[in-house]
């Protein structure tokens, strides 16, 4: 009873303090508020002989609706931060890339003015916005994902009103949505910011780019119909190819295919690709990846957040197999070019309590389930999913932690982050990894993650090194029973006589900037000296120090226990012993 007692204060004591401390209650950190201090026992087996295939490093994809925000100093700040997070190319997609104004952004709005008309309407090509969002890019090392959108005003079929600052009234169609009124000339206008694009970074840079055609255009984003949006697809196909013919295009960025009629256009539009002409050349549409969105949603339940991560594979789920029900694309790479838990990055949860998640441990464990989940579901489904993108980033000149679904707030690092961090690790062969307490894929399709948690683990190895990921997730933030995982991790070889072991947390008191700032008090002006704080706790943190161990007869045991709404990665590194036994 006393170590009970014991475990309980060392644990929870400084949590209490906190949440008395922030007088934020609807913006806790998740899973704070203990029903129960127990721990449950779970066994992970990780074999590192057992490999799986290539690991295909999904998360390294990014995007948000106000494009003009990345040249802002924060936005330039996160995108090189993002850069870092991996050995491989790093993608970002941004919304309003082609609409008029005047390049200030508003949440859910940004602008680049880059295509207009003069008085006798002959097209004019402004490119001082466009160039300044691609050179933040180049300057951080990261890859466009070009989205082709939205409509200028000139071009507009029906420009007025244009643009109605968000939230619009509801019915409010506003300009940029509209087909254009020509569609040579909005091949014209593919064509130019290709080929500008080719002058000014090089044919073989723009030709490692993701080309994307509009976004959503079978909702609100496209007031067309799905015959017109196809004829938007074949023009600007034609004109991005005329200026890079290596450039790779594709759509169409629907949304979730769980739903009936956003299902029946991702068909339509792959049966269009398969059989039709062009109706821009006479000749093959080009279709060099498939993409669409996949969403969870969020609701309240006893003043609780619960997630839903069941809807977002679902989503997923459907959509791959109508991919593989077309034999021309179903090997295809499928970008999910919006993944992520539910739809409305701007809706902050001081508004929509629902959204609470963000700034804390639920966002960060609930991605990791669901990578697991959309690589396993993928593989089953035997299609090629290379990208699950987090629409996320930042929001320029709000609140520090305002509720927004971001990645960073005022140039500190969200515990979100930190989850891409910790994937950046993940290399080489995917390896068995076998949990007693995973929930799995078809059971989450089945019934979600409630009542039970899911403490599973994603496993890699590459020559001298390995990595395991693991978490404690469940859809609803109530706290539950810590997990105390009995790891085993087999297949050393012989060599590996001494091995390194480093473990990265994200939890209450590590990684975790949002908790250091309730601690403060919540400040809106943090001093310079909290500042810094605040930057150095959103870093990716260790637990302990890294220790050497030594595997028996191939095998390393360890324990680490999880919280819930944590997680672990265990970095192992070794360098073969010269004259060991073979």
């Amino acid at each position: 009873m006393k170590r009970s007692f014991l475990v309980f204060c060392l644990i929870f004591c400084p949590i209490f303090a906190v949440m008395r401390g922030s007088g934020q209650s609807g913006n806790r950190p998740s899973g704070i508020l203990p029903s129960r201090i127990d721990t449950s026992e779970v066994t992970v087996s990780v074999d590192l002989n057992r490999s799986l295939g290539a690991f295909t490093p999904i998360d390294d994809w990014f995007g948000y609706d106000e494009s003009n925000y990345t040249t802002t100093p924060h936005g330039q700040k996160l995108l090189k931060e993002l850069h870092g997070l991996s050995p491989v190319p790093v993608y970002i997609r941004a919304h309003f890339l082609l609409t008029s104004g005047n390049g200030k952004p508003e949440l859910k709005w940004s602008s680049s003015n880059v295509y207009t008309e003069d008085a006798q309407g002959q097209p004019q090509y402004h490119w001082k916005i466009l160039d300044g969002i691609f050179d933040a890019y180049a300057a951080a090392h990261v890859r466009p994902m070009v989205e082709l959108g939205f409509m200028p005003e000139a071009l507009s079929s029906h420009p007025e009103p244009y643009h109605v600052p968000w939230p619009a009234k509801p019915g409010v169609a506003e300009g940029w949505s509209f087909p254009p009124r020509d569609y040579s000339r909005w091949r014209e206008l593919t064509f130019r910011v290709a080929e500008h694009m080719a002058e000014r970074y090089g044919m073989r840079t723009v030709s490692t780019w993701y080309w994307e055609v509009w976004n959503e255009p079978n909702i609100g984003y496209w007031h067309g119909t799905e015959r017109e949006y196809e004829r938007l697809y074949d023009y600007a196909a034609a004109g991005v190819r005329q200026a890079i013919p290596q450039a790779r295009i594709g759509g169409p960025a629907t949304t979730g295919p769980s739903n009936g009629k956003a299902a029946e256009f991702l068909k339509q539009f792959l049966s269009h690709c398969a059989k039709d002409t062009s109706a821009a050349t006479g000749g093959a549409i080009p279709l060099d990846f498939i993409s669409f969105h996949v969403k969870g949603t969020t609701s309240l339940a006893d003043g609780h957040v619960r997630m839903d991560l069941q809807r977002e594979l679902a989503g997923a789920e459907h959509g791959f197999a109508i991919v593989r029900g077309s034999p021309e694309f179903q090997r295809l790479p499928i970008i999910l070019s919006e993944a992520d838990p539910e739809g409305c990055a701007a809706c902050v949860s001081t508004k929509y309590p629902q959204n609470g998640y963000r700034n804390g441990l639920m966002y960060p464990a609930y991605t990791a389930a669901a990578m697991k989940s959309l690589l396993d579901i993928s593989g089953r489904e035997h299609v090629n999913l290379i990208g699950m993108l987090t629409w996320a980033f930042e929001f320029e000149g709000q609140p520090y932690f305002a509720g927004f679904r971001s990645l960073a707030t005022n140039g500190v690092d969200k515990p979100e982050l930190n989850f891409f961090r910790m994937a950046g690790m993940l290399g080489g062969e995917r390896v068995e990894a076998e949990s007693g307490g995973a929930t799995d894929a078809n059971q989450i399709l089945a019934s979600g993650v409630g009542g039970q948690p899911d403490v599973d683990a994603l496993a890699t190895a590459a020559p001298g090194a390995a990595a395991v990921m693991l978490w404690n997730y469940e859809d609803q933030d109530a706290a539950g029973a810590a997990a105390d995982l009995r790891v085993a991790i087999r297949g050393f070889p012989k060599t590996a006589q001494r091995v390194l072991v480093e473990q990265y947390r994200i939890d209450d008191e590590h990684s975790n900037a949002y908790t250091a700032w309730l601690r403060m008090g919540s400040p809106q002006r943090p001093t310079p000296r909290q500042y810094a704080e605040l930057q150095a706790a959103g870093q990716l943190a260790l637990l302990g120090s890294p220790q050497w161990m030594t595997p028996h007869q191939g095998v390393l045991q360890t324990r680490v226990t999880l919280p819930r709404e944590s997680l672990a990665l265990l970095r192992i590194t070794w360098t073969a012993v010269a004259g060991a036994e073979k």
